[in-house]
């Protein structure tokens, strides 16, 4: 049993349970004790995954439920008691403690998003209706932050705010993928949140903005507990987006799609995919190759952004290309059509012919 601000953590093979060890106010997205609450003894995070399976289904009719199920089975009182689910292992926990002067922000995070990352205003997988609730998806990532110290209700959503920016933040540094659309990702389809104050404690806030140092304290737990999470849960890590084809996955460039191009271009005449992806791992290692590969995806974001205007964006694409030696000389055209899509059709030409003239130099 281990401490988690004021209040005792317990770590299980399947849960992690926070036992309040006094009166406390909590605001949680959880299907389980959701919304704001003053009579909660007790908040955990539960892995969804079957032992024999490794697959996440409800034992229960609805989702709440079921957290209630595990609730009880975790020795804890439903009707009292919050609840997150997850894919996550419990051994992949991370606590993050912050301090300034005597007030202290703890944060507690299991996280993945290599299943179910996605950017704010992508395609949606559901519409709830009145009868019908989906199952909860891998790749989630759950957030604890206990404070102790009173908040009002309005600092309590400042806190949650600050929270999910922070959450944001760290899959922007990590350049964290959307499986559901071109842009970086800004959290899980599931992911949930759960703030954990003490009303009768010696200090209270009125403010957990960003300008506050709470909230300072709330978004640099939250930055660093989230990476760490993600990088034990899958190796997501600066060192693991060093590559070429990282920087490009979410435009859905892979290693089997730039096969297909080649395919089409080379027919049966050309080499094999044994040759193809053994240069192709030579480009996708090399650091100059990455550093410019980056620029050219910024600038594909920019473009899809509004931020430049096609004409420049192409431009300056060939002149990245020229500095990846795949320029396509004779080829100049500017196609906007398509915005980014269309700059990546441009990339991958460049890199097929960049292949092309490497296995012709040394077969």
């Amino acid at each position: 049993m281990k401490q988690f601000g004021s209040d005792q953590m317990i770590s299980l093979q399947s849960a992690t349970v926070i036992r309040f060890a006094g009166k406390r106010r909590v605001l949680s997205t959880g299907p389980l004790g959701g919304g704001f609450s003053e009579h909660l003894t007790a908040a955990f995070n539960l892995d969804m995954k079957e032992a024999d399976t490794g697959e996440c289904r409800l034992r229960a009719a609805t989702y709440p439920e079921h957290m209630a199920l595990a609730a009880e089975e975790l020795g804890l009182k439903a009707e009292c008691s919050t609840g997150l689910g997850t894919a996550a292992s419990m051994e992949h926990t991370v606590v993050k403690v912050k301090t300034y002067r005597e007030l202290t922000v703890s944060a507690l995070v299991t996280a993945g998003v290599d299943v179910n990352g996605g950017r704010a205003g992508d395609p949606a997988s559901w519409y709830e209706t009145e009868g019908g609730y989906d199952e909860v998806s891998p790749g989630t990532i759950n957030i604890f932050l206990n404070i102790n110290a009173g908040l009002s209700d309005s600092a309590m959503l400042q806190a949650l705010m600050v929270c999910t920016e922070a959450k944001a933040a760290a899959l922007q540094e990590l350049l964290a993928p959307s499986l559901y659309s071109a842009g970086i990702a800004t959290g899980s389809g599931t992911d949930g949140a759960v703030i954990i104050t003490e009303p009768g404690a010696d200090i209270a806030f009125s403010d957990a903005g960003k300008h506050s140092k709470l909230g300072e304290l709330i978004g640099l737990a939250v930055l660093e507990s989230v990476k760490e999470a993600l990088f034990l849960e899958t190796g997501l890590c600066p060192a693991h987006q060093h590559a070429v084809l990282r920087r490009l996955g979410r435009f859905g460039v892979t290693e089997n799609s730039l096969w297909g191009a080649y395919q089409r271009r080379a027919g049966e005449s050309g080499m094999s995919r044994e040759s193809f992806d053994r240069i192709l791992q030579t480009i996708d290692d090399e650091g100059t190759c990455v550093l410019y590969t980056s620029l050219y995806v910024h600038l594909a974001d920019q473009l899809d952004w509004g931020m430049i205007e096609p004409g420049e964006a192409f431009e300056t694409a060939q002149e990245l290309l020229d500095r990846l030696d795949m320029g396509l000389s004779g080829k100049k055209e500017k196609r906007a059509e398509n915005g980014g899509e269309s700059l990546m059709e441009h990339y991958v030409t460049g890199i097929i012919e960049k292949i092309s003239r490497i296995w012709e130099e040394f077969r």
